[in-house]
């Protein structure tokens, strides 16, 4: 796993005592040295996902050998990586130059986080909500001051079969990640925006969103991930776990945008209490393999769940959705609409569940996924699921593959527009109805600008 507790030299996969005795050697509070053993074991035991098993069929992770890559884990052979310090609350020296562009257009954010390489460097909460009680601290920091908050909500989230494996990679893998409680009524007046970024190629950069609305709060939360092309493999392990308490009000934005090289793996669980609402979206443009397992536990009743996600894939890219719409109490509600279009010779994968308990009479529920290939040579492929265990319900599912419409483009072509003005007219047409539900409008804007820039390069390579 490419760590040693005496030497930082590497360390084989036959070595795993020697690894455990790395990761927990940390200078971490208790539960997290704990948390981490815990996972490592775990991790040991479990095999890699293969595409025997239904879950991971079309996503092939047997080239993927996670103990190849540099744990990012600040402090694991007793120094921070060159060049990266802990940033000021107030200063931005440090902080990636993309990381300021973003900024500079973004208008005003309740709070920012900046996780470079797996280095908290840039953190911040406006004065005014943190003496209305608002948390907003990287894991680290609230494992050895608020400890309370880790214990009824950190890693507390029920874990499929399926992302075991990665979750304990995960967990015992961690690099740091941040902490969001919005104490009960609190309503924060505009986003809390965060970002992950690798620079290095070769590293396992593993970080963790806790996002925690008590009763009657209100939250948006953007999570940014980026980096440069990197001339060789990294990997980004990112898991959520979101908590909306009872008439709490949670927006998610999850918007990747990696360059080449990077395999990312997000691992999200929504729980949902009674009469509360919360939002998820997920953008996927970079990376080389991207894979999204969302799952929404609707445990109260009234709650509300939206599930959104939108992806544009080039060149070979591959991206992977798995979904769940758990309905484990009655009268709640969760729309599901996922939409990607493929050009060169991408591919993605879309596969979700709805599964309603017993007791969740009067669920309605809905999951819709739409794909548009705008190449001979990109595939696409749809499996909605449903699971229902009452007999009071209201549920559909639905899903479709297809090409750019030809009478379409000969409409806008005999109008005078090129094909690639063309396409990109029918795309961002295709794309609209996930757009517009998007709540932040500076979020919209840099989506469809990087589409734009997707459409541009494809329509060059060809």
């Amino acid at each position: 796993m490419n760590i040693d507790a005496t030497t930082g030299g590497a360390v084989r996969p036959a070595d795993p005592e020697i690894a455990l005795a790395a990761i927990t050697g940390l200078n971490e509070p208790e539960m997290l040295r704990y948390a981490r053993q815990q996972a490592w074991e775990r991790f040991q035991e479990l095999p890699m996902p293969t595409r025997k098993s239904e879950e991971w069929r079309y996503t092939d992770l047997s080239s993927l050998h996670l103990e190849e890559y540099e744990p990012a884990i600040p402090g694991l052979n007793g120094d921070r990586p060159e060049g990266l310090e802990p940033g000021g609350l107030d200063e931005l020296e440090g902080v990636p130059e993309p990381v300021r562009e973003v900024l500079a257009r973004s208008g005003e954010r309740s709070a920012v986080w900046v996780q470079v390489d797996g280095v908290t460097v840039y953190h911040r909460l406006d004065d005014d909500l943190a003496e209305r009680g608002v948390v907003f601290a990287p894991i680290s920091e609230v494992a050895r001051e608020r400890p309370e908050l880790l214990e009824k909500y950190l890693f507390t989230s029920p874990i499929p079969e399926m992302e075991e494996k990665l979750w304990a990679a995960h967990v015992a893998l961690l690099s740091d990640g941040y902490v969001l409680h919005v104490p009960r009524g609190v309503r924060l007046p505009t986003p809390v925006h965060t970002f992950r970024c690798i620079s290095e190629p070769g590293l396992l950069v593993s970080s963790h969103s806790l996002v925690a609305v008590e009763e009657g709060g209100e939250a948006t939360c953007i999570d940014e991930f980026m980096s440069p092309d990197l001339a060789e493999p990294s990997i980004s392990l990112a898991g959520a776990e979101l908590f909306g308490g009872d008439e709490a009000t949670l927006n998610y934005i999850s918007l990747q945008r990696f360059g080449t090289g990077v395999k990312h793996f997000g691992l999200q669980h929504v729980t949902s209490r009674r009469n509360s609402r919360l939002a998820g979206v997920n953008i996927s443009l970079g990376g080389d393999l991207s894979r999204a397992d969302v799952t929404s536990h609707l445990e109260g009743s009234g709650s509300e769940s939206e599930m959104l996600a939108l992806w544009f894939g080039d060149r070979t890219q591959h991206f992977d959705h798995h979904t769940m719409q758990h309905h484990a109490a009655p009268s709640a509600r969760s729309d599901l609409l996922y939409k990607g279009a493929l050009t060169d010779s991408a591919q993605s994968v879309f596969r979700g569940l709805i599964r309603v308990e017993p007791n969740a009479q009067l669920t309605d529920a809905y999951q819709t996924n739409r794909n548009l290939v705008l190449s001979d040579k990109a595939s696409a492929r749809a499996l909605p699921n449903l699971e229902i265990e009452a007999d009071d319900v209201r549920c559909s599912h639905g899903a479709t593959v297809g090409q750019v419409d030809s009478r379409q483009l000969f409409y806008l072509m005999s109008r005078g527009l090129s094909r690639q003005q063309a396409e990109r007219l029918l795309v961002f047409g295709f794309f609209d109805e996930v757009l517009g539900r998007i709540p932040v409008e500076g979020v919209r804007d840099r989506i469809r600008e990087a589409i734009e820039a997707k459409i541009g390069l494809s329509g060059h390579r060809e």
